[in-house]
């Protein structure tokens, strides 16, 4: 493989518009552009969570989910070009499935929290769901491939279990939502 990024500043974004990978130049502040930030955003998180203790089989799920991420951003990135297949919304499905059977039921909210690395992925499930948001938003306007609407939509459910899994295995407890004010 060639070099991809053989110079690293162009001068070609100084004017506030950015290239995509089909050619075309867009503004920075575009909806396409902010999707592609909070998916680049929530794929540096998963990064963060990466450098802390968390189980192999969940290391090896979050590497599978970064490369997905950077192919749903190629996607963004490029008009019309699909990459993400339907088997990676199936596999999150099942990865949530096996965790969640795993876990004690829950009775009550739980709050951002417990092992670090179990924060971090909290960081991420809230991240996950704006970059959801601003995709759907984007979809209202523009073509984006429905597996990748379902894909964060997963993604973010598996991120929820997966802090309630990190934080089993370290031996914390979830921090739990006490309501002092009654119901909701």
């Amino acid at each position: 493989m060639g070099n991809r990024l053989s110079k690293i500043y162009t001068r070609t974004g100084d004017d506030g518009t950015t290239g995509l990978g089909d050619g075309s130049r867009i503004n920075k502040d575009s909806l396409r552009v902010e999707a592609m930030g909070d998916l680049d955003e929530l794929n540096s998180i998963i990064g963060i969570m990466l450098t802390e203790s968390v189980p192999k089989n969940l290391e090896v799920i979050l590497t599978h989910i970064q490369h997905d991420l950077f192919n749903v951003g190629g996607e963004i990135c490029i008009p019309g070009y699909v990459i993400l297949q339907q088997s990676r919304v199936a596999d999150l499905e099942e990865s949530i499935d096996l965790l969640n059977e795993h876990l004690a039921p829950l009775k009550e909210f739980i709050l951002p929290g417990g092992a670090k690395a179990a924060a971090y992925c909290h960081l991420a499930r809230t991240v996950c769901r704006r970059a959801e948001r601003k995709l759907v938003e984007l979809h209202r306007n523009e073509k984006v491939t429905d597996i990748s609407l379902q894909y964060l939509n997963r993604l973010s459910d598996l991120l929820f279990v997966m802090c309630r899994s990190i934080n089993k295995e370290a031996g914390i407890s979830d921090v739990l939502w006490k309501n002092e004010h009654g119901a909701i």
